[in-house]
């Protein structure tokens, strides 16, 4: 081995902790802000995304597989499941549990509306914007407003989601 070729093998340090290995610097509740916004990078749907949820959910309703019986009835294609385009809504999509993860204690709740298609071939632009931060005792709420849109710039899903988060004991 040539006397410089250590330097480009891995070596181990007292200084690294794999637990502190973070993608972005935890905030705590108090420092997470009304109005800030946590996007997913976009998505653009295949068939075969819309065939493996159908395979998950166990949805064989033919709106979702059978471009004759869509068009039958009124669509333009075979539409992807409501609770796909739902999905795109995950908060672990976007960068928002890398920033609360110290203080995330659970996921509480969520409301969604329909309101618009979506079919393979579409691209899908989803985002998390808190609305609201209400501190409750030791812990805080945490209420974002979740949109889905297309490549379109239609809004295709909009709803709620809300997180239940440490708060820093001195602030409590």
């Amino acid at each position: 081995m040539p006397a410089d070729a250590s330097t480009t093998h891995a070596s181990t340090t007292d200084d690294f902790d794999p637990l502190d290995f973070a993608i972005v610097a935890p905030r705590t509740f108090e420092e997470l802000i009304v109005g800030e916004v946590f996007r997913a990078p976009s998505r653009t749907l295949t068939d075969a995304h819309a065939s493996a949820f159908q395979a998950v959910s166990a949805d064989n309703h033919p709106v979702h597989y059978d471009a004759v019986w869509a068009k039958a009835h009124g669509h333009s294609a075979p539409v992807v499941h409501g609770l796909q385009v739902l999905a795109f809504t995950a908060p672990g999509a976007t960068l928002f549990p890398h920033v609360i993860g110290e203080v995330f204690i659970a996921f509480t709740g969520l409301s969604a509306k329909f309101l618009g298609e979506v079919h393979a071939g579409d691209t899908l632009y989803s985002e998390l914007r808190i609305t609201s931060l209400v501190p409750d005792g030791p812990n805080g709420i945490v209420t974002a407003s979740a949109t889905v849109h297309n490549q379109r710039s239609e809004i295709v899903l909009a709803g709620e989601h809300t997180y239940l988060l440490r708060r820093t004991p001195a602030s409590a």
